[in-house]
C-alpha cells in the first residue's frame, strides 16, 4: 500500500497543527502507524490521497448512516449554498428541522440547535443545574460526552485510548461537582443517587456506551436509573449523540422504551455536518434564554447548510423499512463475525447492538469500563493494520465503535468478513 503523500501532509501537518492532527485519536499512535489522509468518500468506500480504498466502518465516527455523500444530501447541500452559507439570523429551515426531530424523538417537546455534539452536554448540564438549583453531575467510567471540563474525569473516548487520566487545565472544583460511578452497576447507582448530601442537579449517560467500545446497557440498568431520577427530583440527560437515529427513528430512547428529561444529539442531525442540539421538556428548555436566565449562544447555530443536510437525511431514513433493512443487515453480519471468531484461540469478544459494534480482544464479557479496559490494545492495533492492509478502515482505537451504514451491500461486507479472518490467522498472540 502507498503511503508517500499521507506520508508528506503528516510530516507537513506536525510542524503547524499539534500531533499534526485535530482531533487526538487520528494520530493513530495507539494502533502503531501513521494516519492516511483522506481525499474523498462515496457511500461506503473512502479514499486517501495516495489513491488506496478502503470499506469504511467509521462512517465519520458514526453519523453516516446513508454513507457518504449521499446524494440527496448533497443536492440540499448545493442548493442552500446557492442563497448563502450562513446568517447568523433565523432561517425556516431550522423550524423545520425542529419539527421533525421532535416529532422523532419521544423526550424533546422542544429543542436548541447548536454546533458540536460538545456544545450539546455541555449546555444540558447548564439547564439542567439551572432547573434545579442544584451542581453536581453524575456520568458513568468510560463514558464520553465531549471535552468540556466536568466531563473529561474517566471519560471514554481519545482519553483512553491515549491513556490520560483526566486533562491539566480542568480546575480542581469543577471535578469535585462531576461524580463518575460504574456503567451497569444499579446497587452503586441507587447508593449514588439516594445521598442527598451530594446535591445532584443531573445524571447524563450514553444510552448504549460508544466510547469505550459498544457496550450494552443491563435490561434494567435504564429503567431503574429513570425511575430513580423521577423519584428524586434528577434531571436524567440522554446523550445520543451516537445513538440517536442510529438504534432506531427515535434513538435509544424509542429501543428501550425509556424516556429521559433533556437528550443531546450531535452531527447525524446535520447529515454529518458540524451540528449538535439537545432538548427535552418544554418546562425545562424554557429555562434557555431568551425565555429563561440560562444563557447559551452561538453564531452558526441553525446554519442553513446544516439544516438542509439534516432534513434531508431525516426523509431518507423516515422512509418504510429503513432501520429494519439496516437491522437485518447487521444482524446477519454480526453473525458472520460471531462464527470467525470463534475459529480462533484468540481472547476476543464481539459486542453488537443494532448497526454499531466493537471487537474487544478479551476474554471475559465487556459490561463496563473496567471490563473494557482489559482489553489487549496491542493485539488490537496488529489487527486494525492487518484489515487496513486488507482494505478495511476501523477506527484507530479499541475504544470505538464500528458502524454499517445503509451503503454497505452484501458484497462489502462479504469482503470484510474474508479480509477479517484472514488477519486473525496473523495475529501474533
Amino acid at each position: 500500500m502507498k503511503t508517500d503523500r499521507s506520508a508528506y501532509l503528516f510530516a507537513q501537518a506536525q510542524k503547524f497543527i499539534p500531533g499534526g492532527v485535530n482531533s487526538p485519536v487520528r494520530a493513530c499512535r495507539s494502533v502503531g502507524c501513521d494516519p492516511l489522509f483522506i481525499k474523498k468518500a462515496a457511500g461506503c468506500i473512502i479514499t486517501d490521497v495516495d489513491g488506496n480504498t478502503f470499506i469504511d466502518f467509521v462512517g465519520s465516527w458514526g453519523p453516516m448512516i446513508l454513507g457518504h455523500a449521499h446524494p440527496e444530501v448533497v443536492e440540499a447541500i448545493q442548493k442552500t449554498a446557492l442563497d448563502g452559507t450562513s446568517f447568523g439570523a433565523p432561517c425556516s429551515l431550522e423550524v423545520e428541522l425542529a419539527e421533525m426531530v421532535c416529532a422523532a424523538m419521544p423526550s424533546l417537546q422542544k429543542v436548541r440547535f447548536v454546533n458540536s455534539g460538545t456544545e450539546a452536554t455541555m449546555s444540558a448540564i447548564r439547564v439542567a443545574r439551572g432547573y434545579t438549583g442544584k451542581k453536581k453531575v453524575v456520568k458513568f467510567d468510560g463514558c464520553y460526552h465531549g471535552h468540556a471540563d466536568s466531563f473529561l474525569v474517566k471519560a471514554g473516548s481519545g482519553v483512553i485510548t491515549l491513556g490520560i487520566p483526566g486533562s491539566p487545565g480542568v480546575p480542581e472544583e469543577i471535578v469535585r461537582n462531576t461524580l463518575s460511578i460504574p456503567y451497569n452497576d444499579i446497587a452503586i447507582l441507587e447508593h449514588t443517587l439516594r445521598d442527598a448530601s451530594l446535591d445532584i442537579a443531573c445524571v447524563i449517560v450514553e444510552p448504549v456506551a460508544g466510547n469505550m467500545g459498544v457496550v450494552v446497557p443491563e435490561i434494567n440498568f435504564l429503567r431503574k436509573l429513570r425511575a430513580l431520577t423521577s423519584e428524586l427530583g434528577i434531571v436524567l440527560i440522554f446523550d445520543e449523540v451516537i445513538t440517536g437515529f442510529r438504534l432506531a427513528l427515535g434513538g435509544a430512547q424509542e429501543r428501550f422504551g425509556v424516556t429521559p428529561d433533556l437528550t443531546c444529539l450531535g452531527k447525524i442531525i446535520g447529515g454529518g455536518l458540524p451540528v449538535g442540539a439537545y432538548g427535552g421538556k418544554a418546562e425545562i428548555m424554557d429555562m434557555v434564554a431568551p425565555d429563561g436566565p440560562v444563557y447559551q449562544a452561538g453564531t452558526l447555530s441553525g446554519n442553513p447548510l446544516a439544516m438542509a443536510a439534516g432534513l434531508a437525511m431525516l426523509k431518507v431514513v423516515n422512509r418504510p423499512g429503513f432501520y429494519a433493512d439496516l437491522e437485518e443487515k447487521s444482524a446477519w453480519f454480526g453473525g458472520e463475525m460471531a462464527k470467525i471468531v470463534a475459529k480462533f484461540s484468540i481472547p476476543t469478544v464481539f459486542n453488537r447492538i443494532g448497526s454499531m459494534m466493537t471487537c474487544f480482544f478479551v476474554k471475559e464479557p465487556v459490561t463496563d469500563f473496567e471490563s473494557a479496559m482489559r482489553a489487549d490494545t496491542g493485539l488490537y492495533g496488529q489487527y486494525y493494520r492487518q484489515m487496513l492492509a486488507g482494505g478495511v478502515w476501523l477506527a484507530p482505537s479499541q475504544f470505538e465503535a464500528a458502524f454499517l451504514s445503509a451503503a454497505h451491500d452484501r458484497e462489502h461486507l462479504e469482503k470484510a468478513l474474508m479480509v477479517t479472518e484472514s488477519s486473525f490467522k496473523k495475529l501474533i498472540v
